[in-house]
């Protein structure tokens, strides 16, 4: 709001400057071929180009503090941008992960661009239409009638363009959240010749998007055509007027050709406004949006830092269930964990276990019940402090472009000692010392560099890194084989003596010797709980197949 003060006083001295042309043509009509003073008439263009270059150097200072502005926005809100834009709640504004992002560079260049600038300018219009009263009332009235009906025009602009560009927003993000998520599945879609296919999909988003943008792109180049032809026949009318008015002897020569330049400038600014005027609706847009979910954060207040875990879990009575699913894809889980303690979950698939897996960590809100971590609802932790205490690794290994150090330390403080221990809790650390530059090796988008096998050793590794109380690993031993199988058992009982909580989701045996105590899912919930053996004997003894549960939408499953 300082920037924005120092920029309307700047614009006050950038207008009165604007007056520098009409009344040097005023004087040279009405003064310098009157008298045929030559020294006048060089005093008088020597003082018009001084003010130019003021004029110049103003507008300069002007444009810079908008730049700095928005820049210093971008710098105090890009970190909440971001936080917002990955911890949940951006989500619940319709916030997609980088939606948060782009609008925050929506609101940042439209600071810096012509559209601002003129809304600065805008109230200096009735200044200007006030001199042209002055000059003579018929002028002044005929300036006001085309300010009104540049007004007009600019108000009917945006009627004609807010629902089109709302919806051409719209269709773009679905476009870009079609394409992000084919990058994700880029492999797959190649190798069964799915491209084309998905090709047309995307087509009919990014068509959508094009024809709103293409209607809103029309009516506004209409309303803008018709706004500068009313403005360029005001101009005429005004000469031809003054022309009149001069040969009446009302005003003199000089006034005719100074009323026309200041009129002119007076309704500049309104249509600039209009020739801007699809860049102020999307920044309003993003602006609107990007208040609405910081004001969320914000309404949260400070919350008072809670000592980490111990990692007791406690679930009583959840439900989850997914838009466009009938059936819940949780039905009445209860149960409870004790600090150190290594809990299996097996079932079918679809029957809910990677949901749970997902709710003990905090990426999804149960439909109903509560999930507590050492008696707090999991919602209530501040996502960044609870986030280096919880270990998780997920079906699909979601590793990111950089070295291997950096994957396992969380892309956090580089502790060499801490990255090895994990490393050799995972079983990883022999194969990390074989690759070309060993922790410093880059493993590329989505560790493409590394095997399956791999993979799953390095997210495992991340896991347990550092001193995270809480372990939730979902079908760990997917991609491994038996001597895989045994490392991740040796990993297992080693973090058990550390005393951290461990939950395995898992489909095959080979893991089960490591675990204390044993849940069933069927159908969305706990078909049998209790030790281990106690739980396969009674699965071995009755040998009924379990029931395949109705499974979560793709993108409801995604979103989560």
């Amino acid at each position: 709001r300082k920037v924005f003060l120092a920029v309307g006083i700047f614009s006050l001295f950038i207008n009165l400057a604007m007056l520098n042309g009409p009344l040097f043509m005023l004087q040279v009509y009405d003064r310098v071929l009157t008298s045929q003073s030559k020294e006048t008439l060089t005093f008088l263009t020597l003082l018009a180009i001084g003010i130019l270059l003021f004029q110049s150097l103003v507008e300069i200072v002007r444009s810079n503090l908008l730049v700095r502005a928005g820049a210093q926005l971008d710098s105090e809100l890009r970190g909440d941008t971001f936080g917002l834009s990955f911890d949940g709640k951006g989500a619940e504004h319709q916030m997609s992960s980088a939606q948060g992002l782009r609008d925050l560079d929506a609101v940042r260049n439209f600071l810096a661009g012509p559209g601002l600038i003129a809304i600065f300018d805008a109230p200096w219009t009735p200044i200007f239409l006030l001199i042209v009263f002055v000059i003579h009332p018929l002028l002044g009235i005929l300036a006001l009638t085309g300010a009104l009906v540049i007004l007009a025009l600019a108000y009917l602009s945006e009627l004609a363009t807010r629902e089109a560009l709302k919806e051409a927003a719209t269709a773009h993000r679905d476009s870009e959240y079609f394409v992000g998520t084919l990058q994700n599945n880029a492999e797959s879609a190649r190798s069964m010749g799915m491209v084309r296919n998905l090709q047309q999909r995307w087509q009919e988003h990014h068509e959508a998007s094009l024809a709103w943008q293409s209607l809103a792109s029309d009516r506004a180049a209409r309303l803008n055509a018709a706004a500068k032809f009313a403005r360029q026949v005001l101009q005429i009318l005004a000469l031809a007027l003054g022309a009149w008015l001069a040969l009446e002897n009302q005003i003199s020569a000089g006034a005719i050709v100074a009323s026309s330049i200041i009129m002119g400038r007076a309704l500049a600014p309104i249509e600039a406004t209009i020739g801007q005027w699809k860049t102020f609706v999307q920044a309003r847009q993003a602006y609107a949006r990007l208040g609405q979910a910081l004001k969320a954060e914000a309404d949260t207040g400070v919350r008072t830092e809670l000592p980490p875990p111990t990692g007791a879990y406690k679930l009583e009575d959840v439900f989850v269930r997914y838009d466009g699913v009938k059936e819940p894809v949780l039905k009445g889980v209860s149960l409870e964990l004790k600090p150190g303690e290594v809990f299996g979950v097996i079932g079918p698939t679809g029957s809910g276990k990677s949901t749970l897996a997902r709710l003990m960590i905090g990426a999804m809100k149960p439909t109903a019940g509560s999930v507590r971590l050492d008696g707090v609802e999991l919602s209530d932790w501040v996502t960044r402090e609870v986030g280096s205490h919880i270990g998780y690794l997920a079906q699909d290994i979601e590793l990111l472009d950089g070295t291997v150090a950096e994957n396992i330390s969380r892309y956090g403080d580089h502790n060499s000692a801490a990255i090895v221990e994990a490393a050799k809790i995972a079983g990883a650390h022999e194969f990390i010392l074989s690759l070309p530059n060993g922790y410093d090796t880059i493993i590329g988008d989505r560790g493409k560099l590394l095997s399956g096998g791999q993979r799953q050793r390095v997210g495992l590794a991340r896991a347990i890194y550092g001193n995270c109380k809480v372990v939730v690993l979902d079908e760990p031993n997917a991609n491994l084989d038996a001597i895989g199988e045994a490392d991740l058992r040796r990993a297992i009982e080693a973090l058990k003596k550390q005393g951290r909580t461990v939950v395995i989701v898992t489909h095959r045996p080979g893991v089960l010797p490591a675990v204390d105590r044993l849940a069933v899912m069927q159908a969305g919930a706990i078909a049998s709980i209790g030790p281990r053996d106690e739980v396969l004997a009674a699965i071995n003894k009755v040998n009924v197949p379990l029931a395949r549960a109705p499974q979560a939408p793709k993108e409801a499953r995604r979103a989560s």
